[in-house]
Formats: structure tokens, sequence, C-alpha cells
């Protein structure tokens, strides 16, 4: 049953050290708030799980906080490296982690295994690629049926998701709309799971029928943090902020200069400040 709550009190009870965590959104609806929270309450040895880590994930990777990552993809979205984590792959800064990469289908698979208590995903896929030779978890089945040659890794089940979303009912069912990516499979494989919204209604009584709706029952945490998913967009709430992106790059290539960010924008910063944030990219 959800729980409405402020960003702390959701994150401190239900991310701990040494958890499996996804931070799901799909080019938007990216949940940076809750990330920011994360860092500021220093929970670390994390094992991350995204479809495309990005800005959240480097900050965490630099902070110390991850100590495995397993994705699909890892990347400045339409600018380039993630600098944080690739100093710590090279060069072990500020720790060295482990990384399993998948491809985006792999991915997607997973977390669809997971959402159906399933202990792997079975897909057609990686015939006569690479990846498999360097990552274990990528095995291939035979179908008892067909014969036909398949793949299959295990299922995610994080012990927390991490979403952010438009609405929120004050039942605590959760409205995404857009581009939905993974989030509805992150939030019902996980055990627990934290979601940020832009604003919380009295109900859906007259929204369309076929929308994405997370229903009470699967959500644990809900806050409402609006300006949450900034630097990237809420659809129907506000725009990309492409300037915060390509600053990343620079801020994020010198040790020195990303620590001083940190310590100003996200260690001595609340949850409020996203609100104010997202002001000059209104959609």
């Amino acid at each position: 049953m959800a729980k409405f709550q402020n960003l702390e009190e959701a994150v401190a009870e239900n991310l701990h050290d040494g958890d499996t965590v996804a931070f799901e959104g799909f080019t938007h609806l990216i949940p940076h708030a809750a990330a920011h929270e994360v860092i500021r309450q220093g929970i670390k040895d994390l094992t991350l799980i995204r479809m495309t880590p990005d800005i959240i994930y480097d900050q965490m990777i630099g902070m110390g906080l991850g100590k495995k990552v397993i994705f699909s993809y890892a990347g400045n979205p339409g600018v380039g490296l993630l600098r944080r984590m690739r100093d710590a792959i090279e060069n072990g800064w500020p720790r060295s982690i482990e990384t399993v990469e998948h491809s985006h289908a792999a991915m997607a698979n997973a977390y669809e295994a997971g959402a159906a208590g399933l202990p792997c995903a079975v897909f057609r896929g990686y015939l006569g690629a690479g990846l498999k030779d360097v990552n274990p978890a990528i095995r291939s089945i035979t179908c008892p049926f067909t014969g036909e040659e398949l793949a299959a890794v295990p299922a995610h089940r994080p012990d927390v998701a991490v979403i952010h979303a438009q609405k929120a009912s004050r039942r605590g069912d959760v409205l995404v709309e857009g581009i939905v990516g993974v989030q509805k499979e992150a939030v019902l494989a996980s055990r627990r799971s934290v979601v940020t919204v832009e604003e919380v209604v009295e109900d859906f009584d007259d929204l369309h029928p076929n929308l994405c709706v997370l229903p009470h029952w699967t959500v644990t945490s809900i806050v409402q943090v609006p300006g949450g998913a900034h630097p990237s967009y809420t659809h129907g709430y506000y725009e990309r902020d492409n300037a915060a992106y390509l600053e990343w790059d620079r801020i994020s290539a010198d040790r020195d200069l990303f620590s001083a960010w940190m310590k100003e924008n996200v260690l001595g910063q609340g949850p409020e400040v996203f609100a104010e944030r997202v002001k000059g990219v209104q959609a």
C-alpha cells in the first residue's frame, strides 16, 4: 500500500547499504531528485541497474556509492561519455566498480521476467554477438518445442525501484504518460519502490482508461517533487534542459570540478530546488 512521504523519509526507509536498485526512466522521467537524495544520505555499496546509465549514475558512481553496474549503453545522451563512470572503470576513482553489460533487449526482457516472478528471461538475441564472450550471465538454451537456440539472462529483481511520474492519486495510484520505458516493469519486479511525482490529484476518474497506471498496492512510497526529473523532461510539464547535459560534460571531466559541483548543487541543496530549475524549460 502506497505511503505518502517526504523524499528524505522515503529514501531512508526503502534503500539501504548493499541494496540492488533500479533508477528507471527512458529519455524523460529520469528520477534525478531521488538520486540526489541517495547521494546526500551516502547510501553505498549499491548494485545499480539501468537500461541507459546517464548523468544520475555518473554522479552516484563519482561519489563512490556504486560497487556494480548492470546496464545497456552508458553515456551522456546526445553528448558523449560518462566521464565519472569511465574514471571508476579505468582508474578506480573514487573506487573500482564491476560492470555487467547487456543489450537493451536483454535488459527489457529481464525486467519483464522479474515482474512476472520468473527466474530468467528467454528471448531471441545475441546470435553472432561478441557480448556473451565477456558476460557469463548471457547463456543459450534450446527451445524444447522447436529446437531453436535462444538467449537467456537472469531476471532483474531489485530490492528497490525508483521512478518519476506525472501524477499520483490520493489513493496512491501512479500515472505514467509519454514514453513509458520499463518503469512499470521495474516497479513490479522490485521488492520496494519509491515514486516521485509532479503533482498529487484527487483521482484519475476523468482520464483515458488505456493509460499506464501503477495501482497503489504495487507502490511503497510516493513523494511529490515538482521538477524532480530535471534535467531530463517530464512529458506535459517541462522540456529537456539540453544545456545542462552539455555542461555536465565539462563538469565531469575534472575530478576537482566535479567534487565542487556536487558539494554545491547536490549535497548543499534539497529537493525543493528542482521546481526552480525547470522554470526556464516549461513545456
